[in-house]
């Protein structure tokens, strides 16, 4: 066996496509690694009670990495053993932002998203995750006061790349800018992101991040791949993950993730 003591699964795009689960190849690979005394750890930009169910599929216990980082939560008890939200100025400045713009625009809490309005984007966000939003009359009186586990854009992928772009300057330090699904633009916490929340997992196990392994296929995956000790591109990554992986595997729809265990971890 290789010296790999905990392996970081990005979840979409990785472990599971866009309406397809979680391959018999993977879920096979995935127990012959937890057999070996190797431990898994899902890593994903998903509220926690949309990954529950994967991460019970495959078999792990312990932590969850949700929300980009933002949140980690035990699943055994359903402990939230991290909490960084986005502080409430950057909140209703992204409200602020975006009002009379048409932009589909997402606040999350207590594991529950809202939005001013159902709309074709909100429908594609809920039928990629099997979560509906809790639509409010407004997200500012809704939020009054209130952080924001993360927040989250939805736009064709045309306005996505221009909203990143428009945010990523607006905010500077003070905010993350990142992009999950092509049409999916996440605003978080300055100091969250994959690999930050993953050192706070490897520490909680006493494993030392050499001896880490993540897959990931996303711009937000990039932070991942940089704090492991071996980085695992999906090959359907964009340009800016390729660059910082060590290896480059098959896409989710050809098991990438059960390459790169085979190469990795059970050889």
């Amino acid at each position: 066996m290789s010296r790999i003591r905990l392996v970081a699964f990005d979840l979409d795009g990785t472990l599971i496509g866009r309406g397809t689960g979680v391959s018999r190849r993977v879920l096979d690979c995935v127990g012959r690694m937890l057999s070996a005394g190797v431990r898994g750890c899902v890593v994903t930009g998903r509220m926690y009670k949309a990954a529950l169910p994967f991460v019970r599929e495959l078999g792990l216990d312990g932590p969850v990495i949700c929300y980009q980082g933002a949140a980690v939560v035990d699943s055994s008890t359903d402990e939230v053993l991290r909490d960084v939200p986005l502080g409430n100025r950057e909140v209703l400045e992204l409200v602020r932002l975006f009002d009379g713009d048409r932009v589909h625009l997402q606040l999350y809490r207590n594991d529950n998203y809202y939005c001013e309005a159902r709309s074709r984007f909100s429908d594609l966000y809920a039928e990629i995750t099997g979560f509906e939003p809790v639509v409010v009359d407004s997200l500012a009186a809704t939020f009054a006061g209130s952080p924001a586990t993360k927040a989250v854009v939805v736009a064709d992928v045309p306005e996505a790349e221009s909203q990143e772009r428009r945010l990523a300057e607006y905010f500077g330090a003070r905010a993350y800018v990142t992009r999950s699904y092509p049409e999916f633009v996440e605003v978080l916490n300055r100091d969250v992101d994959k690999g930050e929340a993953l050192r706070f997992v490897a520490a909680r196990h006493g494993i030392d991040m050499r001896d880490v392994l993540a897959i990931g296929d996303s711009w937000n995956d990039v932070p991942l791949l940089e704090a492991a000790g071996i980085g695992v591109a999906m090959g359907s990554g964009p340009p800016e993950l390729l660059a910082v992986a060590a290896e480059v595997v098959a896409g989710v729809e050809n098991d990438g993730v059960a390459d790169a265990l085979e190469k990795f971890v059970l050889a």
